[in-house]
């Protein structure tokens, strides 16, 4: 892996994980210790991390934090469209999963006070906040590790908090989409805890804005046959549309009246 591409992926998992240590980054990226500390020492001097003895953090993660924001907050248009989309099918009664995620969290905001007896599984504090007060809809909130800057729990007690639950449709986030490797993240605590959403469901809905097409993270999930429908907008490339086609892969756009697109 190139110097820069590395010190993107690092920055990709610090900006998930709030912080890292040194040693754990030069197991991960099987470098040594002194290559990562060039490569943090490079991410502050652009500020946009700080170094600590041991390892680094994430600039600006207390206030975020406090104003319970999203580190991901671009493109906002295309994530609101497919918010608007999943409200549609979400009936009332259901049992859903909401990963956490910015996607995820306008599905949240779209909730409020559109639909009644509804269940919302989640991992995400901010989701807990944003659906708690609502009449009508009951919030179960997962236990495990605390990740400031996506205000979610993660790890094995987050994935154990699915054990014996059962949700009609899952609302499913993802980092980076591709044929080749299948979903992926930038931290891989996260996967113990996606997949236990997954088997949890009867119905996965991957939500990704088209920018996500294509592009890989530093961990995979696995291949794309674990999900159900693709959830995007409607600046999705036709050459990806024609790779979801030719593998059988369900989409859903955003704009269109039609909610399923069969290919």
């Amino acid at each position: 892996m190139l110097a820069y591409h590395r010190r993107d992926k690092i920055l990709e998992l610090l900006q998930e994980d709030g912080s890292a240590k040194v040693l754990d980054l030069a197991k991960l990226f099987k470098v040594t210790e002194v290559t990562i500390r060039q490569d943090l020492e490079k991410l502050e001097k652009e500020g946009l991390i700080v170094k600590e003895h041991g390892g680094a953090f994430l600039k600006n993660v207390p206030s975020q934090v406090s104003d319970l924001t999203l580190s991901h907050q671009e493109n906002l248009d295309k994530k609101e469209l497919i918010a608007q989309k999943c409200v549609e099918l979400i009936e009332s009664g259901d049992t859903i999963i909401l990963d956490s995620g910015s996607t995820t969290s306008e599905i949240a905001k779209k909730l409020r006070g559109k639909k009644q007896r509804l269940t919302v599984i989640t991992n995400a504090l901010n989701i807990a906040l944003l659906l708690g007060p609502q009449p009508g809809i009951e919030v179960i909130v997962t236990g495990g590790e605390f990740k400031p800057p996506t205000l979610s729990l993660t790890g094995q007690k987050a994935a154990d908090s699915f054990k014996g639950l059962n949700a009609q449709k899952l609302f499913l986030a993802t980092a980076g989409i591709s044929l080749k490797f299948g979903l992926t993240y930038p931290s891989i605590s996260d996967l113990v805890v996606k997949k236990a959403m997954i088997d949890a469901a009867e119905t996965t809905y991957l939500v990704a804005d088209s920018t996500k097409m294509g592009k890989t993270a530093l961990a995979s999930l696995g291949a794309l046959s674990l999900i159900d429908y693709i959830i995007t907008d409607p600046d999705i490339e036709e050459k990806h549309r024609q790779i979801f086609k030719a593998n059988e892969i369900e989409l859903i756009i955003a704009s269109e009246t039609s909610p399923v697109v069969s290919l």
